[in-house]
C-alpha cells in the first residue's frame, strides 16, 4: 500500500447494504415472475394461442380461458399460475418494505421532490452513493454509474460511442426509468424537463432519456451533498407581441 499498488475502496454502511439487498431481492422476484409469464406465453403459442396484452390482474384468467380446451395444457398451466400468484404476493411484501424504508429516511423523501423520482429510484440512489463526499464533483456520478459515453481517441481519431454501462446497474436502471417518467408522464413544468424535451426533438427520445438520467444523477448528488431542494426553474420570458 505504501508503494501505491492498491487504491482505497469505499465500504458502504450497513444500512446502505441492507437497502441494496432489499432492492436486489425485489428485482429478482419480479424478473423470475416475468420469466414464468413468458414461459406460459410460449407454451400457449406452440398450440396457436396468443395471450395478448391483458392487465396483470387479468393475466391468469386469460391464460385459463385459452387453456380450458386443452386438458393436458391446462394441467401444466395451473401450477405455473399458482407460482406467479405467490411471487406476486411476495413482491408486494418486498415493495411495502421499500416504501417503509423510504418513509423513515428523510434524505430519500427530499430526493423524491425531484419530478420523476419515486421511492425505488430514491432508495437505489441513496444506497449506491452512500456518502456524497466520495465524489469530488457531482458530474463524476454520471460516469460512476455508467451514464457517460465511451470515447476512443488515437491521434486525430476521436469517436464517441454508447454509454459505458459500467458501475451499479440497479441505480442506472432506476435513473433511466425516472428519466422516462419525467419526460413522458410528468405534467408540471420544470427546466429539467424542458431541457430533456429539447434534446428529444433534436436527437430522439432514447438519447433524451439517457441525458436526463445523467443529469438526474448530478442533481440528486448535489441535493444530497448540500442538503438543498430541487430547483424547478422559471419559464422563459414570452416574446413581446409585434407592434
Amino acid at each position: 500500500m505504501r508503494t501505491g499498488w492498491y487504491r482505497a475502496v469505499h465500504v458502504k454502511s450497513a444500512s446502505c447494504r441492507s437497502w441494496r439487498a432489499l432492492l436486489t431481492a425485489r428485482r429478482m422476484v419480479l424478473n423470475k415472475r416475468r420469466d414464468i409469464e413468458n414461459g406460459l406465453r410460449a407454451l400457449l403459442r406452440e398450440v396457436g394461442l396468443k395471450v395478448g396484452t391483458p392487465s396483470r390482474k387479468d393475466f391468469a384468467a386469460r391464460v385459463r380461458e385459452l387453456a380450458a380446451a386443452e386438458p393436458v395444457l391446462s394441467s401444466l398451466v395451473e401450477p405455473l399460475l399458482s407460482i406467479i400468484a405467490v411471487m406476486t404476493q411476495e413482491a408486494d411484501r418486498l415493495t411495502k418494505q421499500v416504501l417503509d424504508a423510504v418513509r423513515a429516511e428523510p434524505i430519500c423523501r427530499r430526493l423524491m421532490t425531484v419530478p420523476g423520482v419515486g421511492p425505488l429510484t430514491a432508495l437505489a440512489f441513496r444506497a449506491t452513493i452512500d456518502r456524497p463526499d466520495r465524489f469530488r464533483k457531482s458530474r463524476d456520478v454520471g460516469a460512476h454509474l455508467g451514464l457517460t459515453p465511451r470515447r476512443y481517441q488515437s491521434g486525430e481519431t476521436d469517436v464517441q460511442g454508447r454509454i459505458s454501462r459500467c458501475g451499479d446497474e440497479l441505480a442506472r436502471t432506476a435513473l433511466y426509468e425516472a428519466a422516462h417518467s419525467l419526460l413522458i408522464r410528468s405534467t408540471k413544468w420544470s427546466a429539467l424537463r424542458a431541457w430533456g424535451m429539447s434534446i428529444a426533438k433534436r436527437r430522439g427520445m432514447a438519447r433524451a432519456r439517457v441525458a436526463v438520467a445523467r443529469k438526474l444523477a448530478v442533481i440528486l448528488h448535489r441535493m444530497r451533498a448540500d442538503s438543498s431542494e430541487f430547483r424547478w426553474g422559471k419559464h422563459a420570458a414570452a416574446p413581446a407581441a409585434a407592434a
